[in-house]
């Protein structure tokens, strides 16, 4: 092969060289970087039916915080967890049908729903070999959207967008991405960690975190105290309004009219990024890191002091983000957080994670002084992610599974998005861009000089 002078070191080079731009003209512009307004708060691009975020009110046009409150269709995302528990059953079969359907069925309609996701659970002849086994991710994430992706190939009717066709892909794809997940991160571990792998198919008659549970473990074993927490899990994070990244991602993307899949493949890219769904996975490393580096879980000064190091980017991963603290819309409190910490907190000792459990805290209790004295960023509050990754862990689940389990749950909420912005805002969704470039003439290939 004759050598080419042109290496990817020297290309990068020069399109540095064009990169930098004075970043006052965001200001000069007003322009809303994020689609944020200068307070914070989002740039309000539509209007859902589906759910509710609310973490402030405005009162003389200024943000005052108030406790965190998540409503699914109304109702109150904490009342839907304790009937549940009140009951001693799953819930997000049925948090599943409240999102898309508007209402919470009665228990013959639970009954029916469960029988239907129950058939759409099985993965097309093949799939998994084919689509899985074949070509392993080192990310799950990756590997869901592929086969999300690949699922447009096994449907008869894959471009209709009636009602009718979008409510059936829907439930198919949220039924099928348990089976698809466990399955891609059993080909992670055969091709990248050099294990042994095996495929359980799911089972009649359980729920969706039972069969998670039940197809994740060698012997299928669980109890039921493990599988309802997880279900707790999915129904917190199922929902979480329009103008989160992923959701926002999935109606922009349907508001252009392609297909579902290509929509809630999109969904999934955008969780995987670690300011987003990966953010539980960073939270995990931000752990690894503080107990490397703190002698004592019960010390607030030796951890207080660590915290200010990853603050000024002296340790942690360089970023200056202290993981699983602070949220767009959430000031006081974030209602997921405060269930998930509190179910922890129940099982920490138990389990052998006390100290972890004692740090977290300790990273809730002591990052909004040092957060709020350094960006002037207001009331900060624990994040959903700053528990959910240590109540994993103590189920057993491995930290590659983190994230993938939050597109399982937040699939339900993709399709119901998805079919609103079709049936309501029926128009492209297109933002402006200011141009910052100045007019050049178009030099013929001989008069060109290398830059």
């Amino acid at each position: 092969m004759s050598e080419n002078p042109m290496d990817l070191q020297t290309l990068f080079h020069k399109m540095r060289k064009n990169d930098p731009f004075d970043e006052s003209l965001y200001t000069k512009y007003g322009v809303k970087r994020g689609l944020r307004n200068q307070d914070g708060t989002g740039v309000v691009a539509g209007i859902t039916r589906i759910s509710n975020v609310h973490g402030y009110v405005i009162n003389e046009y200024e943000r005052v915080p108030c406790e965190g409150e998540l409503r699914y269709r109304g109702i109150n995302v904490e009342d839907i967890v304790n009937g549940c528990i009140n009951e001693d059953r799953f819930g997000f079969e049925e948090t599943v049908w409240l999102l898309l359907f508007g209402y919470l069925p009665t228990k013959e309609e639970v009954a029916s729903f469960n029988t239907l996701m129950e058939e759409y659970r099985i993965l097309p002849d093949g799939f998994i070999e084919d689509m899985i086994l074949k070509a392993a991710s080192a990310n799950i994430m990756n590997k869901m959207a592929r086969s999300v992706l690949a699922l447009y190939s096994y449907d008869d009717n894959p471009d209709d967008l009636s009602m009718e066709n979008l409510l059936r892909q829907s439930l198919s794809v949220i039924a099928k991405l348990p089976s698809i997940m466990v399955a891609g991160y059993q080909a992670k571990r055969n091709v990248y960690d050099r294990e042994s792998y095996f495929i359980h198919a799911p089972l009649h008659g359980l729920s969706t975190a039972e069969n998670i549970l039940s197809m994740l473990r060698i012997d299928r074993s669980y109890t039921r105290e493990e599988a309802l927490l997880l279900d707790k899990c999915l129904i917190l994070h199922a929902e979480h309004g329009g103008g989160n990244n992923s959701t926002f991602s999935v109606r922009m993307i349907s508001s252009s009219r392609t297909d579902t899949y290509s929509a809630l493949a999109a969904g999934i890219g955008s969780l995987k990024g670690s300011w987003h769904g990966g953010a539980n996975i960073s939270v995990n490393h931000m752990l690894e890191a503080i107990r490397e580096n703190v002698r004592d879980s019960r010390d607030d000064e030796e951890i207080s002091a660590f915290l200010q190091k990853i603050f000024r980017k002296e340790a942690g991963d360089g970023s200056g983000r202290i993981y699983g603290m602070g949220h767009a819309v959430y000031t006081m409190s974030d209602p997921r957080a405060k269930i998930l910490k509190a179910e922890a907190g129940k099982m920490a000792e138990e389990k052998g994670y006390g100290d972890d459990f004692r740090l977290l805290d300790a990273v809730e209790r002591l990052s909004p002084a040092i957060l709020s004295a350094k960006r002037s960023e207001g009331t900060i509050c624990a994040n959903v992610d700053l528990y959910s990754g240590l109540v994993y862990r103590m189920l057993n689940i491995p930290p590659e599974l983190f994230t993938p389990l939050f597109a399982v749950s937040r699939s339900a909420g993709w399709c119901a998005h998805r079919m609103e912005e079709l049936a309501t805002c029926r128009r492209i969704i297109r933002p402006a861009y200011r141009a910052n470039l100045d007019q050049l003439p178009y030099l013929p290939l001989t008069e060109r000089k290398e830059q």
